[in-house]
């Protein structure tokens, strides 16, 4: 029987990996898509986002088609919680055209390529490609790898150049390990600046691998699938920070804090506060749904920085609480601070 061709999403928090999968699986042209979604947070945001699409047959188990892997990011993870994962899909490797996974923003490629040499799942998959997402726009702010045009003119003066922060290595091993690279959120950056980040990120990137810009993760499944790289069988020449450590030490100052509540929110005074708490702590990511007063819809709400986006997914249904539920990730974060500071909301 074929081996069942994998594709890994990876990219930095708040990339636009969970939209790219929702459009997928959305757009799968009759492709039976199973899904592993990993996160950083114990609050399955991600993986809610992804059921609500709507897409799996009811008439199956209503998960069956996607597992989420919760403990933390992926390469600490996996033999723990993979294995047994692709174990039961390629046990229906009958019914799956292909395999996607998400990986935790925090997450190295690498390992997780590495586990498709195991023996039980060599024989059954193969990892057709990697994809990395990258934030054009917070790419351009300085949030992923701080100024451009400074670390240009410091590459100019010295090629040898180390990055010295763990966000910045993480950043570079996901571009080292991609066959594509997709660069989200195009629309909010102007001409030049795209330009300028484009420019930058070609530098950055393996030989002949391409950039592609993507909105709302509205891309063809032709671009996204169908690499035949067999990436398991040339890791050797995608070179990481992390490729002479016996294991991969976790960053332990990178941490998640879940903020869960049945109070409603005003959507422009919790962003005021959510604003506020960027600004005094080390904050990369805000994601979640927010229950909002007289709205009979949930809204997702997600954050990058000073950038907050939301939007009113689905009707809350009637089994469900109306619940505020936030997952704060970032460096250091004071779990006591965040919570006083959101209860101080009057909404």
């Amino acid at each position: 029987m074929h081996k069942i061709p994998v594709t890994v999403i990876t990219g930095f928090l708040g990339a636009g990996k969970t939209t790219l999968v929702r459009n997928l699986l959305q757009n799968n042209q009759g492709r039976r898509i199973a899904v592993l979604v990993n996160e950083f947070g114990e609050v399955g945001i991600d993986g809610d986002l992804l059921r609500s699409c709507q897409i799996c047959d009811e008439e199956e188990t209503p998960d069956a088609n996607i597992v989420e892997l919760t403990n933390g990011c992926l390469c600490c993870t996996v033999q723990e919680e993979f294995y047994p994962t692709m174990q039961e899909l390629l046990k229906r490797r009958d019914k799956i055209d292909c395999i996607l996974v998400e990986t935790s923003g925090l997450a190295l490629p690498k390992p997780l390529v590495q586990a498709f040499r195991w023996h039980e799942i060599r024989n059954g998959a193969t990892v057709d490609g990697v994809v990395t997402a990258v934030d054009c726009q917070a790419l351009a702010a300085g949030t992923l790898v701080g100024d451009i045009d400074a670390l240009e003119a410091q590459r100019q003066a010295d090629p040898n150049l180390e990055h010295e922060t763990p966000i910045e290595e993480l950043f570079e091993d996901q571009l080292a390990c991609a066959d594509l690279v997709l660069l989200t959120k195009t629309d909010l950056v102007d001409t030049a600046t795209l330009t300028k980040v484009q420019t930058w990120l070609q530098q950055e990137i393996p030989a002949g691998v391409k950039i592609v810009s993507c909105r709302d993760g509205e891309l063809a499944p032709e671009v996204l699938l169908g690499f035949n790289a067999a990436v398991e069988d040339n890791l050797e020449n995608r070179h990481s920070h992390h490729d002479h450590e016996e294991e991969h030490d976790h960053d332990d100052e990178i941490n998640s804090v879940q903020v869960v509540c049945d109070r409603a929110f005003d959507p422009k005074t919790l962003t005021e506060t959510l604003q506020k708490l960027v600004q005094d702590q080390e904050i990369y990511r805000i994601k979640g749904f927010v229950n909002v007063p007289d709205k009979p819809m949930r809204m997702v709400l997600q954050g990058v920085g000073n950038r907050f986006d939301s939007f009113y997914d689905r009707l809350w249904s009637i089994e469900e609480p109306r619940q505020t539920r936030l997952v704060f990730i970032g460096r250091q974060l004071n779990e006591t601070v965040i919570n006083e500071r959101i209860g101080s909301n009057n909404g």
